[in-house]
Parts: structure tokens; C-alpha cells; sequence
């Protein structure tokens, strides 16, 4: 391990649940790397909405709280038994602890190798949004030229990228967004039709001479979810892939049958990275396509971790767009 660690650090906590304000910047004590475990010097931050179910009471965590699981910056030093990583490499995880801070500890087999033409804090961009775009159509669904695809919250960091890797795979998109600037945002991303949420799941149906869509991409949960299943053909299949709307109550599993034997899927991202293997292929095409510029990273704003919780607030108030990064 190396030497002559930080003892304290400024990192972003909260000491029980509630709103945005409740987020502060104050100095706490440096983690400290442990067995298989790096310490990386914080670039940037990625912005995700579970740190806001963490931080509301959603999903409990124990208090005080750092959030942040998604980051990248530069390894300070290695924990025990850590093979393969050097200190000064340049790094991204989806692992992390703690991320919203100046350093934070992430496995070593979870850490994703930056390109060194690759700026750090977009590195930060790639790791959540990035992978979960790459597992939802390449794993959870294998999208295809024959697939039509409903993604909702198109303008939003994996609704952008989930857009442009379906239509990379040659699949018709179709899209939602709330505002004719994001669904402009979406159009560039090529999206075939760029929908409002009201009345979606109707204008689905017309797009698709009443047959609906192969696979309904559904982030935003309780709001969406009934109109997603009216908006699949048959044998058609819902991902439900996040909740920005709320939570989707539990429903009668028989009304699946009635739409037409559809299927309904609750992935998350840690049961698709689940080996090194695995996590180092979906971060390999992401960052090849990027080099290529086959792939847009859309960075939509960046705040100061110190106001970590004005971002918090406009991510719940839908005014991002594309990824919101946190910096140091």
C-alpha cells in the first residue's frame, strides 16, 4: 500500500434522509483502501438517480452518507493482494464508494482503463449510463435490424446513448421527451420519431400500423409503465430499467397474459458486469466507439460536488439533459 495516505478529505455527506439541501460539503475523514481495493484521487463524479432514492429514504443507507458509486480520476494507492493496477493509472468505475468526494475506494477487478486521448472527467460519463445503455440492448434485449424500440426519457444520459447504440445495431428507434428542445436533442441522437408521454402509447401504434413495439426501454416507471405495456406487440418485452417517476406499484402478473403474452424484465447494472471479463467488454466497445465517434457523450452540465445538491434538484425537476458530472 502506499504511503503517506490523505487522513481527511472534503467529500459530499448527509446525515439523515430528506431533500436536496440536506446534501453538504464538509471535511471527513480519507477512506482508506482494503484488501483488493484501490484508492483513486477524484476527476469527477457521474450524477445518477439513485443517489437521490439513496439520499430521500428510497433505499436505505446507513447515516452519515457519502454518496456516489460512478466515477474516474487517477489510482493513489493500492489495498492488499491488488494485482494488475498501478499507482498514476487513469481510471473509471460504476463500483465505487463514496464517489462524491475528493477520493473514493472501488474494487481493482471493477476499475474500467481510461484512453489515454480520453479526457478523465468525460471518462466519468461511460461507466453507469454507458454500461447500462450496452446491457440493455446488447444483453437484456439483443437489439437488431428487425427490432422496432420504444426509450423513454430520450434526451436523458442512457436514453442518448441507448438511442445511438440501437440505431447502431440497425434497429427503428422511437422516443419520448418532455420538451421540444430534448426531443431535438433526441432527433440528433436518430431517433425515427420523437414522441410527447401524453398519448404515447396510441401514436406508438400508429407508427407501428397497430402491431406495437418489440422491446419498451422504460426508465421513468410509474408513470410510463401501463402505457410501455399497451405499446408492445405481441410476445413483446418491458424493461424496466429505473423509476425517475416513482416506483411501479405491484400489479396482477395475469394482465401480461391479456396483452398478449408479454414479458417484464427489472435489470440493474451489477448482475451484467458481474465478472471482470464481462465489465472489461462492455467498457471496451463503449470506449472504442467513443475513439471512433460513432458514439456521443453528451455532458448536459457540470456542477461543483460542493452543490451537489442544486444538482440533485434539477435532476428531479427533468432539467438535465445527457450526463451531469460533479466535480472537485
Amino acid at each position: 500500500m502506499t504511503e503517506n495516505l490523505p487522513q481527511t478529505h472534503h467529500a459530499v455527506t448527509i446525515d439523515q434522509p430528506g431533500g436536496p439541501d440536506g446534501l453538504t460539503w464538509s471535511e471527513v475523514p480519507a477512506p482508506q483502501p482494503g484488501p483488493g481495493q484501490v484508492l483513486v484521487r477524484t476527476a469527477a463524479a457521474g450524477l445518477n438517480f439513485i443517489e437521490t432514492y439513496q439520499r430521500s429514504g428510497v433505499y436505505d443507507v446507513d447515516y452519515p452518507f457519502t454518496p456516489g458509486s460512478e466515477g474516474s480520476g487517477t489510482v493513489v494507492a493500492l489495498g492488499e493482494g491488488v494485482e494488475g493496477v498501478e499507482v498514476g493509472d487513469r481510471v473509471a468505475t460504476a463500483a465505487g464508494t463514496g464517489t462524491y468526494a475528493e477520493h473514493f475506494v472501488a474494487p481493482a477487478e471493477q476499475l474500467l482503463p481510461v484512453p489515454e486521448q480520453m479526457d478523465l472527467q468525460q471518462a466519468a460519463a461511460v461507466p453507469l449510463q454507458g454500461m447500462t445503455a450496452h446491457y440493455l440492448c446488447r444483453s437484456t434485449v439483443e437489439v437488431g435490424p428487425d427490432h422496432t424500440v420504444l426509450i423513454h426519457a430520450g434526451a436523458g444520459g442512457v436514453g442518448l446513448l441507448l438511442t445511438q447504440l440501437c440505431v447502431s445495431l440497425g434497429a427503428t428507434v422511437i422516443t419520448t421527451a418532455s420538451t421540444e428542445a430534448k426531443r431535438e436533442l433526441s432527433r440528433q441522437a436518430g431517433a425515427a420519431h420523437v414522441l410527447e408521454y401524453e398519448g404515447f402509447a396510441e401514436k406508438v401504434r400508429e407508427l407501428t400500423d397497430g402491431q406495437g413495439v418489440d422491446v419498451v426501454y422504460d426508465g421513468v416507471g410509474k408513470d410510463t409503465f401501463d402505457a410501455s405495456l399497451e405499446s408492445l406487440r405481441v410476445r413483446g418485452t418491458l424493461v424496466l430499467f429505473g423509476g425517475s417517476s416513482g416506483q411501479v406499484p405491484p400489479f396482477d402478473l395475469q394482465r401480461l397474459n391479456g396483452a398478449g403474452a408479454l414479458y417484464v424484465t427489472r435489470p440493474s447494472l451489477a448482475f451484467y458486469t458481474r465478472t471482470a471479463e464481462e465489465t472489461a467488454w462492455r467498457a471496451g466497445e463503449l470506449f472504442e466507439a467513443i475513439a471512433a465517434g460513432t458514439l456521443d457523450l453528451r455532458i448536459g452540465a457540470q456542477h461543483p460536488l460542493a452543490e451537489a445538491g442544486r444538482a440533485h434538484a434539477d435532476l428531479e425537476e427533468r432539467k438535465t439533459t445527457g450526463k451531469v458530472l460533479l466535480v472537485p
